[in-house]
């Protein structure tokens, strides 16, 4: 299994079927009365921080909704900003890229005085990029010291086989083969910064295979990882048979219940007033009477874009300074400013 889009992307009013929590997703946070400000100002809504994504949408009618994958995020800011429900208060601005498109999401609390909104987010986002290694491939990576695997917080280890042979040379190199319940790592003995850590949800396909070097473990990894063929020989024969039948039961246990790694306690959710939602359940029980073939966008789209200072018809302007027709520059900016290493003031 591959996560698709859910931590990858940002969608705007989806079908209460993709707002579903998918296998091995949890919610981390939830919270009521949160306006979505830039887009959808003077509407109260609901706000759900998962393990992988932000969901947000209207109390009075969900299917105006967003779906921001936490591997978007650029950077998470607090912004005082004119909410049309609370006034001027403070906000999440959250700076996101999806698919080249860059867009902003400005989220406010409408209980004065509350800011968990920004902590969860932010809490949540940093766990997110620090639990990398349960969701994607790395190579050569810092994950071994003293030829003792550095174990991540939810993982445990399986089986240990010295004497793999790791066979992307032409001549093999021999180290170390790794199973635990998220990932196989393999490094090499003399030189361990030589290594390969693949968790089981970027691994397409397990199989043994006749190689020039005799029967070999080929692991496949996923498209969105590279499509690697790693190909890994142990001696006996036996004992290869049984590693393999190891890592494709791992494998398919994992695919039924994925461990992301992305691990936070809302430190205020025990205490949250009465205004607050709960933290489990359902995303929603309001999308249950959703019409899911309804799926025209709202007009508030056009507001999140990050760089909507710009001139509208993107109409390039010609410079002086260069001889050249180049992109109108936004408000406040200059070409000096842009291009200066060390500020001149």
């Amino acid at each position: 299994m591959v996560l698709q889009w859910e931590d990858k992307e940002v969608k705007f009013d989806l079908p209460y079927s993709k707002m579903r929590l998918i296998n091995g997703e949890k919610i981390i946070d939830k919270l009521d009365n949160i306006e979505d400000t830039k887009g959808n100002g003077g509407f109260k809504g609901k706000l759900i921080i998962t393990s992988l994504r932000i969901l947000w949408y209207s109390s009075s009618s969900p299917r105006i909704n967003l779906s921001i994958g936490l591997g978007c995020i650029l950077s998470t800011n607090m912004k005082l900003v004119n909410s049309k429900l609370r006034g001027t208060a403070q906000a999440i601005q959250l700076l996101t890229i999806s698919t080249g498109t860059r867009y902003e999401f400005i989220f406010t609390n409408l209980i004065p005085g509350h800011t968990r909104h920004f902590t969860s987010i932010t809490g949540v986002h940093k766990a997110y990029n620090s639990s990398r290694l349960y969701r994607e491939l790395k190579l050569r990576g810092a994950v071994v010291h003293n030829k003792q695997l550095k174990i991540l917080p939810l993982e445990q280890v399986v089986s240990t086989v010295h004497g793999a042979w790791n066979l992307s040379s032409d001549q093999g190199s021999l180290g170390t083969f790794i199973v635990t319940n998220v990932r196989f790592v393999w490094f090499a003995d003399v030189n361990e910064g030589f290594n390969i850590s693949l968790p089981y949800l970027q691994i397409d396909a397990i199989a043994t295979r006749d190689s020039k070097f005799g029967a070999a473990l080929v692991v496949t990894s996923s498209e969105a990882s590279g499509l690697f063929v790693l190909g890994f020989k142990v001696d006996p024969e036996e004992r290869l048979r049984t590693l393999y039948k190891e890592l494709s039961s791992l494998h398919a246990v994992y695919a039924s219940r994925p461990i992301f790694g992305v691990e936070y306690e809302a430190a205020a959710a025990s205490r949250r007033p009465a205004l607050e939602g709960g933290g489990g359940g359902a995303v929603a029980e309001e999308f249950e009477g959703v019409d899911e073939r309804a799926e025209e966008m709202s007009n508030a789209i056009a507001a999140y874009l990050a760089d909507e200072g710009l001139e509208k018809d993107g109409a390039p302007a010609f410079c002086d300074e260069l001889g050249l027709a180049v992109e109108r520059l936004k408000e406040g900016y200059t070409l000096q400013r842009l291009w200066e290493v060390v500020p001149s003031n």
